[in-house]
């Protein structure tokens, strides 16, 4: 039954999703600054053209189709005559799929809503306490997004099914690869400690995601933070799901407990970059493990500056990949733009050697290229994932306005829909490309 095969592969995966590497997480007019008060309003738009030969949802032939958004509203920061600052938002977003849906037939070009997407109030201590620093000391609660260190686990609530599945029943209003809602409908977070030094923060969030289940959690990061870099280590606890919308797999998230730890920095090393993380899921099946490690360099004496970057990944055979997502641009962590977003593996049973390299010939343009090789761990009664994909993209931000992204994507997997695979038809090229228009403000 299809609407069964997609909650399951609801639950394995973070689905698609990503916003541009090139645009600001949000975008801010300032329009009042005087003594302590500052009121912006917020506007982002964004609109995508797609098209895929090949499709992902049990037949054959091509799609084409169109998504976009705008996100709209205020926020404001206050000064407390030095007993720090409250800080807050309010705004909705409009979104929309059009055409034939995409290629993975999550959509199917029906979607439009408008909705609340950001809704929190916060306070921070600026220089009232000393002990903890500049903003030692963070509160804050709402509707708003939350991420825990790069987006491996937890980056946001990003996950956008359409009609295209369960009867619309998962439907969140289209504008899907784009993401156009990323926030957790609940949260409450406390940070001490600041950003440098010994630092960390208790986080709650209950999601109002019916393609997540509506899964609530609770976390703790302890980090430690100088220049070289950063070590941190997170605990996760799953306090529910919705088991109305929670297939089998989701709901080992009720009682589940993931540890993680992580590191990122130079460590020293002018012009190096250097990640990992190793984290662990214990569940009533059983413990699955999850981990990464990357290293990258730039070559800023060279002409365009090139940054080549390596990363080897590994996710075992029923890893819950929970809400990771697009962190620092493309290929994190949403691993190719075919794979990631509509064919698999979806960060779930699979090794991937990722080669990244990027460069910027003009001030204001970022030309890039991404290779994946995916290699399923296991494939006895599951969908064979392996495969290889090249992307290709250039972000040119043409002014503070306006910013053009189109990319081209080749994904070549192992084996077709009729041999085990995804892809409809056969097992030859997909041929995928996409233009994105952003217009912040």
């Amino acid at each position: 039954m299809q609407q069964s095969r997609y909650l399951s592969i609801s639950a394995a995966v973070a689905f698609s999703v990503g916003v541009l590497g090139a645009v600001p997480p949000a975008q801010a007019y300032e329009f009042y600054n005087q003594g302590e008060t500052k009121l912006n309003a917020d506007m982002l738009a964004v609109y995508s053209l797609f098209n895929s030969r090949k499709r992902y949802d049990g037949k054959t032939g091509g799609r084409n189709w169109r998504e976009g958004f705008i996100k709209y509203g205020v926020s404001f920061e206050q000064g407390l005559a030095g007993n720090g600052e409250t800080y807050g938002a309010l705004n909705w977003v409009s979104s929309g799929t059009w055409g034939s849906g995409d290629a993975a037939g999550l959509t199917d070009g029906s979607e439009r809503t408008t909705k609340i997407e950001d809704a929190y109030l916060g306070w921070r201590s600026g220089k009232l306490i000393p002990t903890l620093g500049e903003d030692g000391l963070d509160v804050s609660f709402g509707r708003q997004v939350v991420k825990i260190g790069d987006g491996f686990i937890i980056n946001d609530d990003g996950l956008n099914f359409g009609n295209g599945v369960a009867d619309g029943a998962l439907n969140r209003g289209g504008a899907m690869y784009l993401a156009a809602r990323h926030t957790f409908d609940q949260t409450a977070i406390v940070r001490i400690g600041g950003k440098q030094g010994l630092h960390g923060d208790l986080m709650w969030m209950k999601s109002d995601n019916r393609a997540q289940a509506n899964t609530e959690l609770a976390a703790g990061t302890l980090a430690y933070t100088t220049e070289p870099g950063e070590l941190a280590f997170t605990y996760i606890h799953g306090i529910g799901v919705d088991k109305r919308y929670a297939s089998d797999f989701q709901r080992e998230r009720d009682g589940m407990d993931i540890y993680s730890l992580r590191g990122a920095g130079n460590a020293g090393v002018e012009n190096a970059n250097f990640a990992f993380e190793y984290a662990w899921q214990d569940k009533a099946a059983g413990d699955e493990k999850a981990w990464y490690a990357e290293a990258g360099y730039t070559f800023a004496n060279v002409a365009w500056a090139p940054n080549l970057t390596y990363r080897y990944s590994r996710y075992s055979q029923d890893w819950d990949s929970m809400f990771n997502g697009f962190s620092r641009g493309y290929g994190t962590w949403f691993q190719g733009e075919v794979a990631a977003n509509y064919a698999g593996p979806f960060n779930s049973n699979t090794q991937i050697h990722h080669v990244g390299l990027k460069a910027i010939p003009l001030e204001g343009l970022t030309l890039g290229v991404l290779y994946f090789d995916f290699d399923a761990l296991q494939t006895r009664g599951k969908t064979d994932t392996s495969g290889r994909e090249l992307d290709l993209y250039a972000e040119w931000a043409v002014n503070d306005h306006l910013i053009i992204t189109p990319l081209l994507g080749l994904y070549q997997p192992d084996k077709s829909l009729e041999n085990g695979g995804a892809q409809g038809g056969s097992n030859g090229t997909n041929v995928y490309s996409q233009l994105t228009v952003a217009v912040p403000f």
